[in-house]
């Protein structure tokens, strides 16, 4: 399988690195901005010959990307945040380009089973009125949004899952928390490569639930599934989607 590298940061690299270990072959790395790519722009040259592209930009380059290449009409594996406010516009660019894409905040496959972890977590404590329930995420010192797209999906997922929380807070609180909202903190320095941390606790006992990123290596490992997954789908999906296709599957 051929595949087009959008974005050739440090993660670009690292998926081309562990892309030699794979069916995936990159042939082609797409970076207006790094010298070692092989191409500055999407166009029908930088994807010729290509079975899928895996974007890893910066998010205010990802809807353009996206567009670029849907409307060369190749499947897509989604990495970069900053765009759903346009999910229904680039739902209709992919239904018109009749091929997949799937998108995660974090292709990370020790996250998305975390995700899922959670959400049977905030199922079941839901049933006991004891409990409150709370987030922490840390990052490091370069990391550019906050809160992170994966704290953002955690949080949907606690509040899909929690009948008393309707509402994410991911600001600095300086008063009180009321009873309806989820508070999510985030902190950012030094080099932590990625944390969550739910933490359910009653005035009895604390139960945390934590996913502690080693290194990029799980993101990368993660695209690269998707990537061969996503070639033999038609349609808009997301991560946790395409999780359930293959937990069904084993």
């Amino acid at each position: 399988m051929k595949a087009a590298m959008i974005g050739y940061g440090q993660m670009g690299q690292m998926i081309k690195t562990m892309s030699k270990n794979t069916a995936v072959e990159i042939v082609a790395t797409i970076d207006p901005y790094s010298p070692d790519a092989d191409f500055k722009q999407i166009d029908a040259a930088s994807l010729a010959g290509v079975d899928v592209a895996i974007c890893f930009t910066s998010p205010d380059a990802a809807l353009e990307n996206i567009q670029k290449v849907l409307e060369l009409k190749v499947p897509l594996v989604m990495g970069t945040t900053g765009w759903l406010d346009h999910k229904e516009q680039v739902e209709q660019w992919v239904a018109q380009a009749g091929v997949g894409m799937v998108y995660s905040s974090n292709f990370s496959i020790g996250v998305n089973l975390f995700f899922s972890i959670v959400a049977e977590a905030a199922r079941m404590v839901n049933q006991f009125d004891m409990y409150d329930v709370m987030a922490v995420e840390t990052h490091h010192k370069l990391k550019r949004d906050s809160p992170s797209g994966t704290a953002l999906t955690l949080g949907e997922l606690l509040l899909e899952n929690l009948s008393k929380k309707d509402t994410l807070v991911t600001e600095r609180l300086d008063r009180r928390p009321e009873p309806n909202e989820l508070h999510f903190a985030s902190i950012r320095g030094g080099h932590v490569p990625g944390t969550h941390q739910i933490e359910i606790d009653s005035e009895f006992d604390t139960i945390e639930l934590t996913h502690r990123a080693r290194n990029r290596g799980g993101f990368a490992s993660g695209a690269l599934v998707a990537a061969q997954w996503i070639t033999k789908q038609t349609g808009f999906f997301t991560e946790r989607e395409m999780m359930a296709h293959l937990l069904s599957q084993k």
